[in-house]
C-alpha cells in the first residue's frame, strides 16, 4: 500500500465523497490481500460491508453489486431440485471448476431463494447483480458497464468468500438472431459472452432466468450445469404450502390449525400456484384475518384460491369437501347445508 492510498483516502473522507472512499478502502483491500495479508483485507471489507458497501442509494456501478441478506427459513423443494442443490454444494466444496451454474424455470419456484441458500449453506456472502442498472439508454455504455462489472468481480479481494448472482439476466441474455429489439442488444449479449469467458476460475456464480426458451444457446454452454425449477408436482406445492403456513402459524396464536381442510383448499384450485405464489397468499389469508374468527383464515384462503369467491355448496361437495368443512367455509349451518344437498348426512 502506498502512502499515496492513505492520504487520497483521508482526504475522500472529508470531502465527504462516499463514492471515492469505498472505492478507495476496497482498493486498500485489494492490495492487502495481493500483497498476503488476507486477514486484514478481510476485516477491512467486513468494516466496508457494515456500511453498505454497496449502497443501493448510489448511481453509479457499484451499486449494482449489492450484498443480500441471508436467513435460516425453511425452503421446501421437490426432491429432484433438492438433490440438484446438493450436487452444487458438493461441487463447488470439490473445487475442480465446477462453478457457474444456471437455474431456469417459472417466477415463484425458488430460484433466488435457493441461491441464498446455497450461499448459507456454504458461508459464503451473496454478491447479487442486478442487471436492470447496467442497461443505458446509450448501449454503448452498456457495453462499458459489463466490462467495469466484470473487472470488480474478477479483483474483488477475498473472491472465494462470494457466491455473485446474475439475477433475471434475461435483459441481456436473449436469443442474438431471434430477439425483436434493436441490433446494438445483441452487440451487448456478445460483450456479455466474452466477459464471461473471462470470468475468474475462482468466482461461484449463480444466474436466474423465467425465460430459458428464448435465452441465448451460447451462454448457456458458458454454465457447467442446468437447474430446472419447474419440476413441481401438485403434491409437491401442496407439501410446500403446508411447510409455509406451518412456518406463519408461529406469529398467529388465535387461529385453528386444520391442516386436513388446508390442503383440500389448496387442491381446489384450478392450477395451484407457484411456491411464491403460494406464500403470498398464505400470508396475506392470515394477516387478513378476523383475529375473533380462528378460521377466517381459511375463509380467506378459499378466495383468494378462487378468484375472490367461495364456491358454491353443491361444487364444494363435488370436491370432496364433508358437511362440516362447508360449515366452516361458507358460515351456513351444517343442517342447512344438509338440507340444500339433499339427501346428505352429516358428517
Amino acid at each position: 500500500m502506498k502512502k499515496a492510498d492513505v492520504l487520497d483516502l483521508i482526504k475522500y473522507h472529508f470531502e465527504d465523497n462516499k463514492l471515492e472512499f469505498k472505492n478507495q478502502a476496497i482498493k486498500i483491500a485489494r492490495d492487502f490481500d495481493n500483497n498476503g495479508d488476507s486477514q486484514l483485507a478481510q476485516y477491512i471489507m467486513g468494516m466496508m460491508t457494515q456500511v453498505n458497501r454497496f449502497s443501493p442509494q448510489d448511481t453509479t456501478l457499484e451499486n449494482n453489486l449489492v450484498q443480500v441478506k441471508l436467513d435460516s427459513k425453511p425452503l421446501p423443494l421437490p426432491t429432484p431440485i433438492l438433490d440438484d442443490i446438493k450436487g452444487i454444494i458438493n461441487a463447488v466444496n470439490h473445487n475442480i471448476g465446477i462453478n457457474k451454474f444456471l437455474f431456469v424455470g417459472s417466477p415463484g419456484t425458488g430460484k433466488t431463494e435457493s441461491a441464498k441458500q446455497v450461499a448459507r449453506l456454504l458461508n459464503r456472502g451473496l454478491l447479487i447483480v442486478d442487471f436492470s442498472n447496467l442497461i443505458d439508454s446509450k448501449l454503448g455504455q452498456t457495453n462499458k458497464n459489463l466490462t467495469k462489472l466484470f473487472k470488480e468481480i474478477n479483483e474483488l479481494p477475498l473472491l472465494e468468500r462470494y457466491i455473485i448472482l446474475f439475477d433475471e439476466i434475461d435483459a441481456i441474455a436473449l436469443d442474438r438472431i431471434n430477439q425483436n429489439d434493436v441490433r446494438e442488444m445483441g452487440r451487448v449479449t456478445s460483450t456479455f459472452l466474452r466477459k464471461m469467458d473471462t470470468l475468474n476460475p475462482e468466482v461461484v456464480l449463480i444466474a436466474t432466468t423465467n425465460l430459458f426458451a428464448n435465452f441465448d444457446k451460447a451462454l448457456i454452454r458458458r454454465f457447467d450445469a442446468v437447474i430446472d425449477f419447474d419440476r413441481y408436482s401438485d403434491d409437491d406445492k401442496v407439501e410446500v404450502a403446508k411447510i409455509i403456513l406451518n412456518n406463519y402459524l408461529k406469529q398467529f396464536k388465535d387461529v385453528k390449525k386444520d391442516i386436513r381442510l388446508f390442503k383440500k383448499i389448496i387442491k381446489s384450485a384450478k392450477k395451484i400456484p407457484n411456491p411464491g405464489d403460494l406464500r403470498n397468499i398464505i400470508r396475506v389469508s392470515l394477516a387478513f384475518s378476523d383475529p375473533n374468527d380462528p378460521n377466517d383464515y381459511l375463509k380467506r384462503l378459499m378466495k383468494n384460491m378462487h378468484n375472490g369467491r367461495i364456491p358454491s355448496i353443491s361444487n364444494l361437495y363435488k370436491n370432496g369437501f364433508t358437511v362440516r368443512e362447508i360449515e366452516t367455509l361458507t358460515g351456513i349451518s351444517k343442517s342447512t347445508v344438509s338440507r340444500e344437498l339433499g339427501d346428505q348426512k352429516y358428517e
